[in-house]
């Protein structure tokens, strides 16, 4: 869900109490009736739910009631001077609370189930203590304990689903543990026509329920360590040059125009501009970039980035909520919040998951007490087992989990993903068509050979050429105009200039007419080059540099050849796509010699060259033709609609914002190779997505049965319940062990 493509802002409440993928529904569904409200997104992993109201609106109090009103609680952060602290604490005290309780059930779960044991094997005699085991009472007083002061929680969490018109699997635990426990309190008591009792399955089903949710709350917190690691780069304090001193004050304080000291080994408090002194920058943990990049006044510097050995002194130019980390945390965030399509399956089943179980349990009931001829304690016992050991944790976990890892080790690899969507279909990716200038070139291109026509010198020729680009913002204008610095050559000022987009510039210079642009835009404008002006271009294309010519009223006078260099990763990168079994295509706007002369050197096959900036999204099309999965892979404006166009748009090199707000995924960093890093970390999330998912589905689809067949005793069963959510984030964990360009 984005609230940027609508204008909306995005509502987003932190939800307490949720525990299954059946309490995720329940607030969905007390989200979704209230008026305003256009989509609601709930992530149970992250713990929070995401609304976007509609045109009239909604406000948060109303979505706060609402979420009460259903039985879960939210916590108030408005107030907070640090809400991520706070959320951080309320997990914190959550898991305390688990561990506490689950003290209580080891403290007298433990002794019933030996007394238990020593009943059932007449070991009555063997220690003093163990005389205990005779009397029934004292299995009453500790399961009491424990199914009071465990089950409560759960208890509690069923009846606010049975408010909601629902089920979830704090009914299933509940029912589990509470028909256990009231059918040995009725034989105690003689009011059942069979004897014994089954004390130690309540209890025990509950202290295992509760290790089980104490593991899985410890194992989520880790979930969501790469953000609080990006949280934790941010400096908070900052020392601020005003009137010749210097002064130490908090980060919060400072304000756009300041002027900032980092000293060497230290990091770079905001976002903004080199004023003064020269360094080498490592922005590794930001952009994913493994060497330092050095920095001169005038240069731009990203807040959070370490300063390895000069002495800096930065204007600050962006602060707070509008800096490059809060952007980057942001968007992993909203990318964990948001719903992968295929989560959809999940949501699917549980929706009518916890009935057809309840239904289930009842029928094993039936069945063993008619058509297996069992007493009821039996019959009892093999419903229990049926109850617990389908509670779906993990079903609702099996998807959330995975995404948080997954965006969070991009994050920290230079991998910026708008949302889980994008993450889930970079796995099916087939093609790959990358943009040359900027993504597989430095994107700084410099004049290689100039080669003037009869009766010019190639200083004259540079000199009109640059001239007339004055006014362009184009690569190639920049390069001549460098050149022409370089050379100290004296610049006119164009009367007039247009620029034919994709084809070159048209400028008025000292009363004439001069063109300068590709070859067949010239052609097409009725200049014709001489034979050695045509070779000489046919040369230059064919050695991968770009063959620009300059007319002048209406001759041809020169052509100049420009390169773009190589990055050096660009080789490296195009192997690693081509590896993983994608098809690699060049989009450029360049001549076709040129381009297939760079894609020679790259080992790229497929070259879509002279293509338009315009024309880019239909190229793009094209290659989806026969329902083929296309990446598009851009640094400019012009690449926008392209990336727009495309399955999975990427966004390169910070690019401009159109093309970061048309991209699925941002790679901050200008190396290529992470685009290969991207689609194995895709390919990586979405393998432990479904390994989950069929660990979830299979223990459900395999043990119920099992339990019906009474051949799974009640606390086997709720070890095994447990054990389920933890091995589902457990494994989601593994993820972070993914050694992303291995």
């Amino acid at each position: 869900m984005s609230s940027a493509a609508t204008g909306v802002n995005e509502i987003v409440l932190p939800v307490t109490g949720m525990t299954c993928a059946a309490c995720v529904r329940n607030v969905e569904r007390a989200l979704k009736r209230q008026p305003g409200v256009q989509e609601v997104s709930v992530n149970l992993a992250t713990e929070r739910a995401s609304i976007l109201p509609g045109p009239e609106g909604v406000e948060r109090q109303t979505l706060v009631g609402a979420v009460e009103k259903a039985g879960y609680g939210v916590l108030d952060l408005q107030d907070v001077a640090v809400p991520d602290d706070a959320e951080r604490e309320a997990r914190e005290a959550a898991i305390q609370e688990q561990t506490r309780l689950l003290r209580v059930g080891l403290a007298f779960t433990v002794p019933l189930a030996v007394l238990s044991m020593a009943r059932h094997l007449n070991l009555a005699g063997a220690l003093p203590w163990l005389a205990w085991s005779g009397w029934p009472p004292v299995f009453w007083l500790l399961a009491t304990v424990v199914v009071v002061v465990l089950g409560r929680q759960y208890a509690s969490g069923a009846w606010r689903a049975l408010r909601n018109g629902g089920a979830n699997m704090d009914t299933l635990v509940t029912l589990g543990s509470g028909a256990a426990y009231f059918y040995s309190v009725a034989a105690l008591g003689g009011l059942l026509p069979e004897t014994g009792e089954y004390f130690e399955t309540a209890a025990v089903i509950l202290t295992l329920i509760t290790l089980g949710k104490l593991l899985e709350a410890r194992a989520r917190g880790r979930s969501s360590e790469a953000i609080r690691r990006l949280m934790q780069l941010a400096p908070q304090k900052a020392t601020l040059l005003r009137d010749g001193e210097e002064r130490v004050l908090p980060v919060s304080d400072l304000q756009v125009g300041d002027r900032v000291l980092v000293r060497p080994g230290g990091r770079i408090p905001v976002d903004g501009l080199v004023r003064e002194g020269a360094s080498a920058v490592d922005e590794s943990l930001l952009t994913g970039e493994s060497l330092p990049v050095d920095k001169a006044p005038g240069d731009e510097v990203i807040g959070a980035t370490l300063n390895m050995h000069g002495r800096l002194v930065i204007e600050a130019q962006r602060l707070g909520a509008d800096s490059a980390l809060a952007q980057i945390i942001r968007m992993v965030e909203e990318a964990q919040a948001s719903r992968a399509p295929i989560q959809r399956v999940a949501d699917r089943v549980s929706g009518v998951f916890v009935p057809i179980v309840l239904v289930l349990a009842l029928l094993t009931f039936v069945g063993w007490l008619t058509i297996g001829q069992a007493g009821l304690a039996q019959a009892l016992t093999h419903a229990v087992a049926v109850l617990v050991i389908a509670c779906p944790c993990a079903l609702g976990l099996a998807t959330p989990t995975a995404i948080m890892v997954g965006t969070g080790l991009g994050a920290e690899n230079g991998i910026l993903f708008r949302n889980s969507a994008a993450l889930e279909n970079t796995r099916a990716l087939q093609v790959i068509a990358l943009d040359k200038t900027g993504t597989l070139t430095l994107g700084e291109t410099q004049l290689m050979t100039l080669q003037a026509g009869p009766g010019w010198s190639d200083a004259e020729v540079l000199r009109l050429a640059a001239s007339a680009e004055r006014g362009s913002e184009h690569p190639l204008a920049r390069s001549l105009l460098v050149a022409a610095e370089a050379r100290d050559l004296d610049l006119a000022e164009p009367d007039s200039f247009r620029a034919e987009a994709g084809m070159g510039v048209r400028a008025g210079v000292e009363g004439r007419q001069v063109l300068v642009g590709s070859l067949a835009w010239l052609e097409r404008e009725g200049v014709a080059l001489d034979a050695s002006l045509a070779q000489s271009a046919s040369t230059l294309q064919d050695g991968g540099q770009t063959a620009v010519a300059v007319a002048v009223d209406g001759r041809g006078i020169g052509v100049l050849g420009i390169a773009d260099a190589l990055r050096p990763e660009s080789r490296e990168a195009v192997s690693a796509l081509r590896a993983a079994g994608l098809d690699v295509v060049m989009l450029t706007g360049d001549n076709r010699n040129t381009a297939q002369a760079i894609a020679a050197q790259l080992g790229i096959e497929e070259v879509r060259a002279e293509v338009l900036p315009q024309d880019k999204a239909a190229a793009i099309e094209s290659l989806q033709a026969g329902g083929k999965r296309v990446a598009m892979v851009g640094d400019g404006i012009n690449d926008a609609p392209a990336l727009a166009q495309a399955d999975v748009g990427m966004a390169i090199g910070g690019g401009a914002d159109v093309a970061m707000e048309a991209a699925d995924l941002t790679l901050p960093g200008a190396d290529p190779l992470a685009v290969a890093r991207a689609i194995q970390l895709g390919r990586g999330t979405m393998r432990t997505i479904y390994q989950n998912l069929f660990w979830a589905f299979i223990y459900n689809i395999v043990l119920i049965p099992v339990a019906m067949l009474g051949a799974l005793v009640p606390m086997l069963a709720a070890a095994a319940m447990a054990f389920s959510s933890v091995f589902v984030v457990s494994n989601s964990l593994r993820l972070r062990k993914l050694r992303l360009g291995s």
